[in-house]
């Protein structure tokens, strides 16, 4: 606990968390509500982007603690 690579570690992974359940996740809501008024309003053909645009990003708060919860307890069984 005590070393600067632990406290560099923790801020990555701090980053990377609020990345999952904030940024990503707006981004997929924000791509719902999208999708949803292309296909109940959208005159131009879905074809010309390709696709839908994806949905499913990001995590939800409960999945990002469970995820750090678990991460914390390999990291110390595999220490022992």
């Amino acid at each position: 606990f005590s070393s600067a690579l632990f406290a560099v570690c923790v801020v990555i992974a701090l980053v990377v968390m609020y990345d999952a359940a904030g940024v990503r996740r707006a981004a997929g809501q924000q791509a719902k509500i999208l999708n949803k008024l292309v296909d109940k309003w959208g005159k131009e053909d879905i074809a010309e982007t390709g696709k839908k645009l994806k949905e499913l990003l990001g995590h939800t708060p409960v999945e990002v603690f469970a995820g750090a919860v678990l991460g914390a307890l390999i990291a110390v069984v595999r220490h022992m």
